[in-house]
């Protein structure tokens, strides 16, 4: 794995002078969302910082896609359930880009059971990773902010965090932590210029969503007042748009993105 992450282009400490990119840290960056972010934010002229656990061929041809001469992007390996691969990945973007001035914590697992049949570690291992990654980050994040007295955090909740689902009470009890916690760190950090907002998205189409059959995709379309699932790039317009200059007003909020499912 740390071959693969050498085998991709890295900058030198004097190229840092010259440049003047905003760099974004992006965990889960392999996903559909995560994916379209990345493309997203690289159009905004942001460099990358794109976590995964592991390199795979189709991360490695997004990062070989996304570098150019406008974009630098850098692969920082590592599990975000623990804290201290997470502590590592973000002195490692420190070491080769000099800054983070955005944080999106993508990343996120599941392991869907009914109560009765959901073990402690189904609960567990969705919480650790879901909502205790995103604190980790921010924390070894918000330090470097801190001192630049600006930043944005920008956190991947969903509409189940705000109103459960059967069959997900990890997940639902992961983003909705994930809900209260944004609106925390918006109250701690808003004296340095550090904007934190929430994300939740609906019902999107992923290699998760590809999975369902046309029935269940039906049932869903019909909850939903738009009448149609939403694309990746949906949920990345709005990233690029709290992660710029734009949103220098909105902090603490969580904006869903579901087609008028949660109104």
């Amino acid at each position: 794995l740390h071959q693969d992450v050498h085998s991709f282009p890295t900058r030198r400490s004097s190229d840092l002078i010259c440049m003047a990119n905003k760099v974004a840290l992006i965990t889960g960056a392999a996903g559909g969302i995560g994916t379209a972010i990345a493309e997203k934010l690289k159009s905004e002229g942001f460099d990358l910082a794109l976590n995964v656990r592991t390199v795979k061929p189709q991360f490695k041809e997004l990062v070989e896609r996304l570098s150019d001469e406008n974009c630098h992007v850098q692969v920082v390996l590592g599990d975000i359930a623990r804290a201290e691969d997470c502590k590592r990945m973000v002195e490692e973007v420190i070491e080769e880009q000099g800054q983070i001035d955005v944080l999106v914590n993508n990343a996120g697992i599941t392991k869907d059971k009914l109560v009765m049949q959901m073990s402690e570690a189904d609960f567990e291992d969705v919480i650790t990773t879901n909502l205790n990654g995103a604190f980790y980050l921010s924390k070894y994040v918000s330090r470097y902010m801190m001192k630049r007295r600006s930043g944005r955090i920008i956190n991947m909740a969903s509409v189940v965090g705000l109103h459960g689902n059967a069959g997900q009470a990890n997940y639902a009890a992961a983003k909705a932590g994930l809900v209260g916690m944004t609106k925390s760190f918006a109250k701690e950090f808003a004296s340095r210029n550090i904007l934190v907002n929430a994300i939740a998205p609906g019902f999107i189409e992923t290699p998760m969503t590809e999975k369902l059959t046309e029935q269940v995709k039906d049932k869903i379309k019909a909850e939903i007042p738009l009448g149609k699932i939403g694309e990746p790039s949906d949920v990345a317009n709005l990233t690029a748009f709290l992660a710029g200059d734009e949103s220098r007003y909105i902090t603490g909020q969580v904006i869903s993105v579901d087609g008028g499912m949660n109104i």
